[in-house]
Order: structure tokens, then C-alpha cells, then sequence
């Protein structure tokens, strides 16, 4: 029955025939003119073959930005991280994430199936966890069990509400990985939300770690695409698996002119997703039988459990649909919106007057 309800939720949504406010994820976020054009005007080469001159600039551009030594565009945040698994550990070997991370929860057993991995889980509060919590989880198991090889960080936590990692709190877990003979690599799929709100440069937050990469079809407002960085021996390996995963692309000018036109032109704008986040955290705080996740909204992310209005998420999904708004239905009780460019002052006003209809 939960199955079922939670799937009829999520195809109203997909079939909603006047969608007005779309906080179901900022993946959801469209091309704006200024980038369709970019886009169009793209100059292209054989990226397989390093000849794609934009792509080459992203590639330069985005190890500059991370102070890494090389970076390679790669058509998914997945892709990123599955590439970083399978270069940096072996079959058998355990990588260390919080039990909240998109690599157990939402790559379709990536690591398993692609790496032969095995994921070792860390309860850390807001899915933010220290180097004792690594120590904890990977002592006494000697021979018999997974070495453990990889230490995987998610920046922001997304499951934990957005929030930030302390950049005392990287540089502790990436040194007991380093003391433990393991990799620190980093998540970085909404790091430039870290950067932005925190106004900590991208390179202080991936220099304790081996290997990061950033997404830009999510805030960022592009169509596809991540790019992974990390020391230069790491990305040549990584090209190799890019192909052997069936990443290998062509004239990829078309689609890395538009990450080069986001960091141009989206990267300071994300504060306003903030902001709209912060105002919604606030007006569901005021709805009587709401109980928000997190006391304060870092982010674009804002959780919140609908249990205490005797309604279930799924319902309160499919009657936000019948007014245009889309909002995830994350379990029974639980819901996730999600802020983007797509997403302005007036929408989020506009779909706290409709949750307070359908709430009370």
C-alpha cells in the first residue's frame, strides 16, 4: 500500500498539466535563454580524443576552481561518483558513508554492481559525521572484514537538509582516512551551495580531500553533466573508466558551454535560492501539525513531516498537483522542496498559501 501510494503521488506529479511552482527537485531546473544561446553557439571537437576545445576550458576551469591538479567532464553526478569508487578501491573493499548517502540510497547499487564495493554506514546527525565516527565503524574486523578504503563525503548533505560540512569537520575525517590508509573523496553535487552560503572558497573545502566533483544540472541550471577532479595520475584513470562505463562523448561542447555560462552567470544567484528556502522553512514552521527537520534552513533544501495533521505526504502531494505546485512525497509522512532558479519569491508564497488550504 505504501509502494502504491507513494507511485500514484509521483505520476500525478510527472503528469501535471499546469504546473506553475516545481520544488520536486532543483534537478528539475531549465535552461535559461542566455544559456540555450550559449549552447547554440558552442565551439566542438572529438572530446574523446581531447579535441572539444570548451569542454577542454570546463575541464581547466573547474580544476582551478577546486585547486586540483586536473578534472574531467562526465555526463552525471552518478558517473562522478562511481568513477572515483571504481579507480580508487577494489572488489571487496568498503567505502564509508553516512546511512544517509546518495550512493547507497539513490545510485541503483552503483558501487556493488559496477565496483564490487561494500558500503560501511555512519548514523552522523544532519548526515555529517567525524573522523571518531570513521575510527568506529572500521575497527576489529581485521582480515575477515571489508577493508576499508574510501571515506565518502556529501556536500551539502542532502538527505540532512542541506546543510554544510565544517571545514574542520572535512579536514578531520580526511585525515584519519589518510592515517588509516583510505581516500577522502567528496560529493560535491551541491557544493557550490556550500560556497556561496558559507562564502568559503570551493578550493578550502576540497583541499583535505583526494578526489571531488561538482554538479551542474542541479542549482547550477544546466542540462547535464558533472565534472570530477582530483591529482592529475586519478583523472587519467578516470577517462579510461569513463569509457569503460559508456561515458565517452563526442562533440561535448554542446552541453559543457552551458556549465561554463552557469558558473559565469549562476553562481551568486543561488543566495536567492536560499532565501526562498529560508521563507518557506519559516511559513511551515507556522502551520499547526507541520514539523520542520531542521531548526534552520542552510540551503535550498527544506524537509518536513506532515504527520501531525493526520494527512499523508502522498495526499498532500497529489492535492499541491490539483493546484500546480509540485512537492516530493519522500515517505508516509514525510515531504522534500526543493528551491531553483525556476523558483521565485511569488511561487513560494503562492505554495505556502495552498499548504496552509490543504494543511488546516
Amino acid at each position: 500500500m505504501k509502494a502504491d501510494m507513494l507511485g500514484a503521488a509521483r505520476a500525478a506529479a510527472s503528469i501535471a498539466p499546469n504546473l506553475r511552482v516545481d520544488l520536486y527537485s532543483d534537478t528539475n531546473s531549465r535552461p535559461t535563454p542566455g544559456m540555450r544561446k550559449a549552447i547554440s553557439e558552442a565551439e566542438c571537437g572529438n572530446e574523446q580524443a581531447l579535441e572539444d576545445p570548451t569542454t577542454n576550458a570546463l575541464q581547466e576551469r573547474v580544476a582551478e576552481l577546486l585547486g586540483t591538479e586536473s578534472a574531467v567532464f562526465l555526463p552525471s553526478g552518478t558517473m562522478c561518483n562511481e568513477i572515483a569508487y571504481r579507480v580508487w578501491a577494489r572488489q571487496g573493499d568498503a567505502v564509508v558513508m553516512d546511512k544517509t548517502g546518495h550512493a547507497l540510497l539513490f545510485e541503483t547499487g552503483g558501487p556493488a554492481a559496477l565496483s564490487g564495493l561494500m558500503i560501511t554506514t555512519i548514523d552522523g546527525p544532519d548526515g555529517i559525521f567525524t573522523g571518531q565516527h570513521v575510527r568506529d565503524v572500521t575497527s576489529g574486523g581485521g582480515r575477515h572484514a571489508p577493508r576499508p578504503k574510501i571515506v565518502n563525503i556529501e556536500n551539502t548533505s542532502n538527505l540532512g537538509g542541506g546543510c554544510i560540512w565544517p571545514i574542520e569537520t572535512i579536514k578531520d575525517v580526511a585525515d584519519t582516512a589518510h592515517s588509516m590508509d583510505m581516500i577522502a573523496h567528496m560529493d560535491g553535487a551541491r557544493l557550490m551551495n556550500a560556497v556561496v552560503e558559507s562564502g568559503i572558497p570551493a578550493s578550502t573545502f576540497a583541499s583535505n580531500v583526494d578526489s571531488v566533483w561538482i554538479d551542474f544540472s542541479k542549482g547550477l541550471g544546466c542540462p547535464i553533466g558533472g565534472v570530477l577532479a582530483g591529482p592529475a595520475n586519478f583523472i587519467d584513470e578516470a577517462f579510461r573508466i569513463k569509457h569503460q562505463f559508456g561515458g565517452a562523448l563526442r562533440q561535448s561542447g554542446m552541453v559543457t558551454s552551458a556549465c561554463l555560462y552557469a558558473l559565469d552567470h549562476h553562481v551568486e544567484r543561488l543566495k536567492d535560492d536560499h532565501e526562498n528556502a529560508r521563507t518557506l522553512h519559516a511559513g511551515l514552521r507556522d502551520i499547526p501539525g507541520v514539523t520542520v527537520q531542521n531548526d534552520v534552513c542552510q540551503t535550498n533544501l527544506v524537509f518536513f513531516d506532515v504527520g501531525g495533521t493526520k494527512l499523508s505526504a502522498p495526499a498532500v502531494a497529489s492535492a499541491l498537483i490539483e493546484r500546480g505546485i509540485r512537492i516530493g512525497a519522500q515517505n508516509e509522512t514525510k515531504m522534500r522542496a526543493v528551491t531553483h532558479l525556476d523558483v521565485s519569491t511569488n511561487d513560494i508564497k503562492f505554495t505556502l498559501t495552498a499548504l496552509r488550504d490543504i494543511l488546516t
